[in-house]
């Protein structure tokens, strides 16, 4: 069978994540000719309209959310005549007929379920029933898989009973971002930062997600998972993974899985004796975002309990105890309702052992900026001489700047999702998750969140728009160190 051939099937197609993601990075892949003739594409709904209304519906939300410059009326033609719509509905078994009807013997079939995770065993179920599964199916599964390590187990069993372990592709769409691929390349393509890259030269690593948003009508729902739960147990444990990495024996996907599953093993488990020295739990007050005034946690629409204690930000002191890293903090925070959005990865080096500059100290050691959102790019801060005939060996911050648009032309980073989708239709799964790691990150977050639970860890207040509760500068500050970009303005 040609591996080109290929039938992706979207559950969820009419839903916020395929609508703003899966469906617009399709196009983009359509509009780079990336995509196969061979390969088919169907969305399945419950809502009652044919192919032609929902082709309808897309051309309508991609025009709107595309720039003139992205859009292709002959991309948009080519993207349309591989789509199929099929109303369905996913709890019943009996309409997975329709999909079975759809499916053509001889190729492969790709379903993505861009829904609710409690419906992912079902689904799959079903899909067996239906006849729609071989042994060469793939499953992409979104997060959260489980709530804890024993859901995720629960989550983990009941798809790998219709799917092999090579055929399930979890999701976590930093993997996907190309500021994160160029991690790998800058560590272990550049012999210069490699050789830097422990704990004789790093200070401490700082790894920052923060979050304008609330919790966007959720309530309900985040009030049962807490910040920790939503971003540390993936996204944040993910990208520590990447900078903690040794060298994989090569890109191939097992061999970079355990790479990182060595890490999230080697990982401190924080106990109640540790617990309120090494995280801080927060929660958003009213405030203020972009000059408009916003609600408190506890004030959102939908909030059924005045008195919940789930955190909306959380810091954390890690440590993984191996030989690269022995003393070397890793220091996490995540936050919704703070004054920025940004994602970025700070690699603070240690000071030089001997000062011979008098105004050495007061620049600063120098630190690897790698920045996920809202601008893609890495930076290095280095001390260079001012220049200047007033001083004799004046220095001043100097920052060198990896520019991804460079010499290059490219007019556009793509969206982690294009990656992501192209590594589904080849079947590689260097950039999707294992098993192994979600059930090690789920055992180490399972102890921090008992942790808190044997302390009664306090939920500190903060405002929305701020950059999170002051214990959290505490966190940072008793070490004598500082959040980057808090302490220079």
């Amino acid at each position: 069978m040609n591996e080109q051939n290929i039938d992706l099937v979207i559950f969820g197609g009419l839903g916020d994540l395929a609508g703003r993601k899966l469906l617009p990075a399709l196009y983009q892949i359509e509009r780079a000719g990336l995509l196969s003739d061979r390969i088919r594409l169907a969305v399945v709904a419950r809502e009652p309209i044919e192919t032609k209304g929902f082709l309808d519906y897309l051309e309508k939300r991609l025009r709107e959310d595309l720039s003139d410059d992205d859009w292709s009326t002959v991309t948009w033609q080519k993207l349309a005549r591989r789509f199929s719509y099929l109303s369905m509905d996913f709890s019943n078994k009996k309409h997975f007929s329709v999909l079975q009807g759809w499916l053509t013997p001889d190729r492969m079939v790709g379903y993505y379920l861009a829904t609710p995770p409690s419906l992912f065993g079902s689904i799959s179920q079903h899909l067996n029933a239906a006849g729609c599964i071989d042994g060469s199916s793939r499953i992409v599964l979104e997060k959260p898989i489980g709530h804890d390590l024993s859901s995720s187990k629960v989550v983990n069993d009941t798809v790998a009973r219709y799917f092999s372990e090579r055929n399930i592709y979890r999701i976590d769409h930093y993997l996907g971002k190309e500021t994160v691929q160029n991690l790998l390349a800058l560590r272990f393509a550049n012999r210069l930062i490699n050789s830097q890259w422990d704990n004789t030269c790093i200070d401490h690593v700082q790894i920052t997600v923060s979050e304008t948003v609330g919790i966007e009508g959720r309530w309900e729902y985040y009030d049962q998972v807490g910040q920790l739960r939503d971003m540390v147990q993936n996204h944040l444990l993910q990208l520590l993974c990447m900078v903690a990495m040794e060298p994989p024996n090569s890109f191939e996907a097992d061999e970079i899985r355990a790479e990182k599953i060595k890490i999230l093993r080697a990982l401190t488990l924080i106990d109640a004796d540790a617990v309120e020295h090494s995280s801080v739990r927060g929660q958003y007050a009213a405030g203020w975002i972009t000059g408009n005034p916003v609600m408190g946690y506890t004030e959102e629409s939908g909030c059924t309990d005045l008195g919940s204690s789930t955190e909306t930000f959380v810091a954390v002191k890690a440590h993984i105890d191996n030989w690269r890293w022995s003393g070397v903090p890793f220091y996490l925070r995540t936050g919704k309702r703070l004054a920025e959005k940004s994602t970025q990865i700070v690699i603070a080096y240690k000071n030089q052992p001997h000062a011979i500059f008098p105004d050495r100290q007061a620049i600063g050691s120098n630190r690897l900026v790698i920045r996920l959102q809202p601008n893609e790019g890495i930076q290095l801060e280095m001390a260079s001489k001012k220049q200047t005939l007033k001083d004799r060996l004046s220095l001043e911050k100097r920052l060198l700047n990896l520019d991804f648009f460079d010499t290059k032309g490219e007019d556009r980073i793509p969206d982690a999702y294009e990656r992501l989708l192209l590594e589904v239709f080849k079947g590689d799964q260097w950039l999707f998750v294992s098993r192994e790691e979600i059930e090690a990150s789920w055992s180490w977050c399972d102890h921090l969140i008992t942790a808190w639970q044997e302390k009664a860890s306090k939920v500190h207040r903060y405002s929305a728009g701020s950059t999170g509760p002051s214990k959290a500068e505490l966190l940072i500050e008793r070490d004598g160190r500082s959040w980057f970009g808090e302490s220079e303005g």
